[in-house]
């Protein structure tokens, strides 16, 4: 019997993928200001990364403008901004490239700078995230997060329309389907975990009444674009932005049992060895496996993320522990990542001091192994 490998093809919802390396979805903090559109560098970037039935995830895109952490990131709620993904999902599909837009709401992981008038930025309850991590303002100042506001009931139903109008936006720009962010301690999260949500009302307590939010907003993206070009992002054992579950097995079955059953494109794990890696380098040890504790639970295609190699990749896939693995900091600094993994080429290290913000350095200098053979 011959195993799966990361060059097997894979079907994911409509599409026939013609290998299993994903692009994870990265904040690059590179959008056009103001208008936080996608502009001529971010479509260089994308093109270069794409492959003819390759799956990249695009960088998290706030679906409102309350809805934003960090200055620099594009959004999908305007005309514009549409327009500018729309340039970016055109070149990977010249390429070949499938291309899902993830949708993000940060909640509490806001500051007033982002809101408009000041606002306290929004959450299921009034939790602050403690100071061990920092918030960055408009202007990108580090600060200490301010004590959100905790929704209305009445409000609820209306960030859930900002999801779902996301969704019509992410389909008028081109996408193949999108992702929705429920991991990282994001505004998903936050009403998922029990130390962010203290609610009282039909959206807390118990853990039913936690992941109805998470369920809310599948069903308005699905209204949209179908079951099968939607795909869930969590990070059941996750540290981010203050985030955790004391016991997360009850919760997070409860959520990915709830989901199987509407035929989604995939569900998307990220590792916990590697939670908070956007920030810092990370590699926590002795913690547990999302992939092989909840793949028994999940029917559908399953995509994990987290600090693999060519090698821990392919032996994941071989042994039915996951589908695909999302690839983020070496896709990076190898913009050939799927063809050197098939070629066992040398990887280049990625530089993280240009993660976030700046212009080409960083982001589309980083030559494929053919070109560096040729320099």
């Amino acid at each position: 019997m011959k195993f799966p490998s990361l060059f097997s093809p894979l079907k994911v919802g409509p599409y026939q993928l013609q290998h299993r390396v994903v692009m994870a979805p990265l904040t690059r903090m590179r959008a056009e200001k103001p208008s936080l559109a996608p502009r001529p560098l971010n479509v260089e970037y994308y093109a270069q990364r794409a492959t003819p039935g390759g799956l990249i995830i695009a960088e998290a895109s706030p679906v409102v403008n309350t809805g934003f952490g960090s200055p620099g990131i594009p959004g999908i709620y305007s005309e514009q901004q549409i327009a500018g993904w729309r340039k970016v999902v055109d070149a990977v599909h010249a390429k070949g490239g499938i291309i899902f837009l993830q949708l993000w709401h940060v909640g509490r992981v806001s500051h007033s700078s982002f809101q408009p008038g000041g606002a306290l930025p929004v959450a299921p309850s009034a939790v602050a995230i403690s100071s061990e991590f920092k918030a960055m303002t408009a202007e990108g100042k580090v600060v200490e997060y301010e004590t959100p506001r905790a929704l209305e009931t009445s409000e609820i139903p209306g960030v859930i329309d900002a999801y779902r109008e996301g969704a019509k936006n992410a389909l008028k720009a081109g996408f193949d389907g999108v992702e929705i962010h429920g991991a990282n301690g994001y505004l998903i999260e936050q009403f998922l975990q029990s130390r962010s949500n203290l609610r009282t009302d039909q959206y807390g307590g118990s853990i039913e009444n936690r992941v109805r939010f998470l369920m809310d907003v599948t069903k308005a993206v699905i209204e949209v674009w179908g079951a099968n070009r939607v795909g869930v992002r969590l990070s059941p054992y996750g540290i981010a932005n203050g985030s955790g579950e004391a016991d997360p097995m009850p919760l997070y079955s409860h959520a990915i049992k709830s989901l199987d059953p509407l035929g989604l494109a995939y569900l998307h794990f990220i590792e916990p060895r590697s939670s908070g890696a956007g920030r810092a380098e990370v590699n926590h040890q002795n913690v547990p496996s999302a992939m092989v504790l909840y793949r028994p639970m999940w029917s559908g295609v399953l995509i994990t993320a987290g600090g693999f190699t060519g090698e821990t990749a392919d032996a994941a896939i071989a042994a039915g522990h996951a589908d695909a693995i999302a690839f983020g900091r070496i896709f990076i600094s190898n913009p050939d990542l799927p063809r050197r993994l098939r070629r066992a080429y040398p990887i280049t290290p990625y530089n993280r001091a240009t993660f976030y913000g700046g212009e080409q350095k960083g982001y589309t200098d980083y030559p494929a192994h053919d070109e560096m053979a040729q320099a």
